[in-house]
């Protein structure tokens, strides 16, 4: 059950990272989220999960730094690439950012997450642990309940209308009144 919890903190972990980066970047894309109610971004948590099974923690900074980056970066092109094959959605697009591959991934941000996944792996993984060792078994099924209905409803909207911006219930009533 933990490992559930770590893709939803780092999930959620990784909707904030996004929410400050649009609002320093000026994005005229500030909605950003990848379920329709909760606040998580699979990807992050994703990722993650993806380095913590990799053993987590290398002894060498600059191999946390390189491993990191290359396991998030390839799972972002996978979760990139799945979102286009099976909802037709693109939620990202770093096709006018310097090397990058299909729009899907790029240099910059491969080493952005190489950093994140340090400093996630060092100071926040140990915390996270502590905290998710002390989780009642049964909340963890009420939250697997919850993920579930809204991952289902979710990609029930991205299906019908390929259009991730209605990843919001106002636009989706909107659309829904509309259609």
């Amino acid at each position: 059950m933990e490992w559930i919890w770590y893709f939803t903190a780092y999930s959620f972990l990784g909707y904030c990272l996004e929410k400050i980066f649009a609002r320093l970047t000026h994005s005229p894309r500030q909605v950003r989220r990848c379920f329709l109610v909760l606040p998580l971004c699979p990807v992050y948590g994703l990722a993650m999960a993806a380095i913590l099974a990799l053993g987590g923690e290398f002894h060498a900074t600059w191999e946390q730094v390189f491993f990191g980056g290359v396991t998030a970066t390839a799972v972002e092109y996978a979760v990139h690439w799945g979102y286009e094959r099976v909802f037709g959605v693109q939620f990202w697009d770093y096709s006018d950012t310097k090397m990058d591959v299909d729009g899907r991934i790029c240099l910059p941000f491969s080493v952005a997450w190489g950093v994140l996944s340090l400093l996630a792996v060092r100071y926040i993984q140990p915390e996270l642990h502590s905290a998710v060792s002390r989780i009642p078994v049964e909340w963890g099924t009420v939250w697997m309940t919850m993920l579930g209905v809204d991952a289902m409803y979710t990609a029930r909207t991205l299906l019908r209308w390929h259009d991730p911006e209605l990843l919001s219930l106002p636009a989706l009533r909107r659309r829904e009144k509309a259609s």
